[in-house]
């Protein structure tokens, strides 16, 4: 029988939405289709923007969902082109598993508040993209693990448990996307936890700082930050922010790591070359990461690094120095692709809805126990 589940996933880097067609009929899954949609310039700026308070927020948070709406279902149809060049029709997808752009992410418990918990916020209208799409749609993943006292994030871990856990080691799992987000996968059959967390910001700051003094919305290999030198007084700046000693379960987003967290930072390093910044904002990526991996996955013998930052050849190669006693990897050496596998995780979690399978992890999210998550937009 057919087992076909699309995923979408736009991230926190707000460069776009990348979409795989995903078939769950053999044990291991396979991807069978996979489209990228990028942001217009206009777009990803109104997504910024609704990162922070701002005039007339519910009117363009709900324009910017219907534009995302749109964008996702170009993607859907470039998926369903290469589907039928397979032989597969619509008929046979199951459903859409859309995550929606985070704007908002508050999870922590607010005091005074009658159900005494936090929210979380993505946008994408997801009526408007079933309607779109004649494809029945799962979305708002986090918000059931959030009403359950978790931080509704990160997700993704159960899904890595299934795809990169082995039977001999135990594995770490790097997600590199705007944030950086972490899971400690036991080995198979150990009654020990799965364990993950957002490490704090993944390319988001490397990004920005790289868009704005080179005009380049990425710094290709990481090339510019390795030809400057490292600001050790920064670098121990920003890794003093108040997140990094916070114990798991914890959760974070352009909320915490904004540009005006960032240009307070760098307020004392105004003379400073800007590669010289863009080295030490990649370090700074890196020590966040390697700092939860030594101190709660001391038993993981590799890691494995999906997400954009996976391309970044130098972050990869301080990543390496800063695990000296792992074997540090692309999941595109384990069979998917970096840029596949949270779209991947989104498809496995619309197939756990439609199942009513949980899709959380209360060791990860801190939630009062597992939850189905994400709710369904039916086609029809």
């Amino acid at each position: 029988m057919s087992d076909y589940y699309i995923g979408l996933m736009s991230g926190t880097s707000l460069d776009g939405a990348d979409g795989v067609l995903v078939d769950f009929s053999e044990p291991r899954l396979r991807v069978v289709a996979a489209a990228t949609e990028p942001f217009t310039d206009t777009l990803r700026a109104e997504l910024l923007a609704l990162n922070s308070p701002t005039d007339n927020e519910l009117h363009r948070a709900a324009l910017a969902g219907n534009q995302l709406a749109a964008l996702y279902a170009r993607v859907v149809s470039a998926l369903r082109e290469q589907a039928a060049r397979r032989g597969i029709t619509t008929n046979q997808i199951q459903a859409i598993g859309a995550h929606g752009q985070t704007v908002r992410h508050q999870p922590e418990r607010v005091s005074g508040e009658p159900a005494g918990v936090g929210y979380t916020l993505q946008l994408g209208n997801p009526a408007l993209l079933a309607e779109l799409t004649d494809i029945d749609v799962v979305a708002d993943f986090r918000s059931r693990d959030v009403a359950a006292g978790g931080q509704g994030a990160p997700l993704v871990p159960a899904f890595h448990l299934g795809v990169f856990s082995r039977a001999a080691s135990a594995v770490a799992v790097l997600n590199l996307g705007g944030i950086s987000n972490l899971s400690l996968l036991p080995p198979k059959g150990s009654f020990a936890p799965v364990l993950g967390f957002d490490c704090g910001p993944g390319n988001a700051l490397m990004d920005a700082w790289c868009q704005q003094h080179t005009g380049q919305p990425f710094d290709a290999g990481g090339a510019w930050a390795a030809s400057g030198k490292l600001i050790r007084p920064l670098l121990a700046s920003l890794l003093s922010d108040a997140y990094f000693s916070k114990t798991p379960p914890k959760s974070t987003g352009r909320d915490l790591f904004s540009l005006t967290w960032l240009a307070a930072k760098l307020a004392p390093f105004a003379t400073e070359r800007p590669q010289d910044i863009q080295n030490t904002l990649t370090e700074f990526t890196a020590s966040a990461c390697t700092t939860g991996i030594n101190s709660y996955g001391k038993n993981s013998k590799e890691l494995i690094v999906c997400g954009g930052g996976a391309f970044n050849q130098h972050l990869m190669q301080r990543l390496q120095a800063g695990l000296p006693g792992l074997r540090v990897s692309s999941s595109e050496q384990h069979g998917l692709p970096p840029l596949q596998v949270e779209a991947a995780a989104f498809a496995w979690l619309a197939r756990r809805a439609v199942r009513r399978e949980p899709g959380n992890l209360a060791s990860v999210t801190g939630a009062a126990g597992p939850r189905v998550l994400g709710a369904l937009y039916p086609a029809r």
